[in-house]
C-alpha cells in the first residue's frame, strides 16, 4: 500500500520518525498479564537496556518475530522489576510497520505502571490516543477505512457488530472503493488523451464516458443503500416500550433484559422520566428504552415524561406497544396508537401482555377480537407475558421480522456503517450527478473532469488519500492509549 504520510507537513512527519512511543497496550486494572507496546526506531535500544533473558544472549539481536522469556530491569539502577516475555518485531512487518517490542508482565497496577516507566526511562515518550495505529496508517501498512474499523472492533459489542468491523479491517471496504476509483480514473484519462492528443486519437466518446460515469455512479449507490443496516449493525437498533400507564412496560423491560432494572409497583405513573438498557438480541444490540406512561396529567413531572416518552417513540427504529390484555383495547389505547401511527405502521410491534391472566379458551377468544380491533395499524401482534416470561420468543422474532433486511443477510458484502464514510459518499454521489449532466449536454471534457476530480477526491476521504491532518487528529483521538 502507498505510504500516506505525504498529507502531513514535514515537521510531523520528522517528529514520527524520530520519537520512539510507548504505552500499556492491555485494559487497566488488574489481570493475569500486561503488555506494554514501544514502537519506534529506539525499541531496540530499549529492549538491550531493560531487559534479560534467561538465556544470556542481546535483545538487540533478536530477528522479527521472536519471544524471549528474561527479567525487566530498572535501566537505571537494574533492579529487578518483574520477569515476563520480550516479543519483537522488526520493520517493516510490525504492526506500525517500525521496529517494535512488546513487554508481557505480571498485570498488577503498581508493575505494569513501573514496567512503563522504565521504557520511558530508557528513550520513549507517552503514546498518544490512537497514535500506533496512526502509524499504521503512516506507514501505509492500513488505509484510513481499515483504522477505523480497528476501533470498531474494539468497541464491538455484539457479534454482528464484530463482524462487521473485522470485514472492513481485512480492506473489504477499500476493495470497493478502490475499484470505484479505478473508474474513475480511467474516466479522467479517457478524458485528458483527448484534450491533448485530439489531431491523433479524435473526438471524446460521449457514449463511452456516460457509460463509466453511470456505473461509477450505481454503485456508489449501492453502497448508500446500506445506511440503516450499517448503523443497526454498529449502533445496535433503538426500541421504545410504550402504552398506557400499568400496562407492565417497565415488567417487560425487565424481561427482556432478565434482570431487575425498572422499578415495578400497581401505582401508575412510577416512571417518570427514560430508563435505557441495552441487549443482545440474535447478535443485534437492541438498546431498550421504557417509557412513561402516557395518558393526560396535571402533574408537572409526569407530563414532562410522557413528552419525553413522545420524543423516544419518534425516534425509535421499533415501536413495542404496550396493551393490557386483561384489559382489552381501550378507547386510551386507540387514541394512542392512531398518534403512533404517524412513525408507520410498520415500525409498531404491538404486545398483549398479562396473557397469563386468561384461561385458553378466554386467551382464544380475546387475541382475534384485539387483532381485528387493531387492524392493520401494527406490524404483528404478539402475545405474552412479562410477569412469568412466556411469550418473549416470539416477540424477538417479531422485532427481528420487524427489521427485515436491515439485519438480514443481504445480498451486498459490503456494509458502510461509518458516518463520515456516509457524507464522503453523499459527496461522491453529487459530484457524479453533475458529471453525469454534463456529459449527458456533451460539453467539453474539461468541465467533466471537474466533477469526476471531485468523486475521486470525495472518495479519497474514505481511505486517506486526500484527508487532512485535522481529520485524521480527530479520528485517531478517539481511540483508546496503545492501539
Amino acid at each position: 500500500m502507498a505510504q500516506n504520510s505525504a498529507i502531513w507537513d514535514n515537521r510531523t512527519t520528522m517528529r514520527l520518525q524520530d520519537e520512539t512511543i510507548s504505552a500499556v497496550a492491555t485494559a487497566s486494572g488488574e489481570g493475569g498479564i500486561a503488555i506494554i507496546r514501544v514502537s519506534g526506531e529506539k525499541s531496540r535500544l530499549i529492549a538491550e537496556s531493560l531487559f534479560r533473558p534467561l538465556r544470556g544472549d542481546n535483545p538487540r539481536v533478536y530477528v522479527g518475530y521472536t519471544v524471549r522469556y528474561g527479567n525487566f530491569l530498572d535501566p537505571n539502577t537494574l533492579e529487578i522489576i518483574d520477569d515476563g516475555l520480550l516479543t519483537r518485531f522488526r520493520a517493516p512487518h510490525s504492526y506500525t510497520g517500525e521496529d517494535c517490542i512488546e513487554l508481557s508482565c505480571h498485570g498488577g497496577r503498581a508493575t505494569t505502571t513501573r514496567l512503563l516507566q522504565a521504557t520511558l526511562q530508557a528513550g520513549a515518550r507517552l503514546a498518544e490516543p490512537g497514535e500506533f495505529t496512526q502509524r499504521a496508517f503512516l506507514n501505509g501498512r492500513i488505509d484510513l477505512a481499515q483504522a477505523e474499523a480497528v476501533a470498531d472492533l474494539i468497541r464491538a459489542r455484539t457479534e454482528s457488530a464484530r463482524r462487521l468491523a473485522r470485514v472492513q479491517l481485512e480492506g473489504s471496504l477499500s476493495a470497493v472503493i478502490s475499484s470505484i476509483k479505478d473508474e474513475l480514473v480511467g474516466t479522467l484519462a479517457a478524458i485528458e488523451v483527448t484534450i491533448d492528443f485530439s489531431d491523433e486519437v479524435g473526438e471524446l466518446e460521449y457514449p463511452l464516458i456516460q457509460k463509466r460515469i453511470l456505473n461509477a455512479k450505481g454503485r456508489v449507490a449501492q453502497l448508500l443503500q446500506t445506511e440503516d443496516r450499517g448503523r443497526i449493525l454498529r449502533e445496535g437498533v433503538r426500541v421504545a416500550i410504550i402504552g398506557r400507564p400499568n400496562v407492565g412496560k417497565s415488567s417487560l423491560l425487565n424481561a427482556l433484559l432478565r434482570t431487575e432494572r425498572a422499578i415495578v409497583t400497581p401505582i401508575a405513573g412510577t416512571t417518570r422520566d427514560i430508563v435505557e438498557e441495552t441487549a443482545n438480541l440474535a447478535g443485534i444490540a437492541v438498546v431498550l428504552a421504557d417509557t412513561a406512561g402516557i395518558r393526560n396529567t396535571e402533574d408537572v413531572v409526569e407530563r414532562i415524561g410522557v413528552e419525553r416518552a413522545h420524543t423516544a417513540a419518534d425516534s425509535a427504529d421499533i415501536i413495542l406497544f404496550v396493551i393490557d390484555l386483561e384489559e382489552g383495547v381501550t378507547e386510551a389505547d386507540s387514541q394512542l396508537l392512531t398518534r403512533l401511527n404517524t412513525v408507520g405502521a410498520g415500525r409498531i410491534v404491538c404486545v398483549l401482555n398479562k396473557c397469563d391472566t386468561l384461561t385458553p379458551e378466554e386467551l382464544s377468544t380475546a387475541l382475534p377480537q384485539v387483532q381485528d380491533t387493531l387492524g392493520s395499524q401494527v406490524a404483528t401482534c404478539v402475545a405474552l407475558s412479562a410477569k412469568s416470561g412466556i411469550g418473549l420468543d416470539s416477540l424477538e422474532s417479531a422485532v427481528l421480522n420487524s427489521l427485515g433486511d436491515a439485519v438480514g443477510q443481504g445480498q451486498e458484502t459490503v456494509i458502510v456503517a461509518n458516518a463520515r464514510h456516509f457524507e464522503a459518499l453523499r459527496q461522491a454521489q453529487a459530484s457524479l450527478i453533475e458529471a453525469e449532466c454534463t456529459a449527458n449536454l456533451q460539453l467539453p471534457g474539461d468541465f467533466i473532469a471537474i466533477d469526476v476530480r471531485g468523486a475521486l477526491d470525495a472518495l479519497g476521504l474514505i481511505t486517506g488519500e486526500t484527508v487532512t491532518e485535522d481529520i485524521i487528529h480527530r479520528i485517531f483521538h478517539d481511540f483508546c492509549v496503545g492501539k
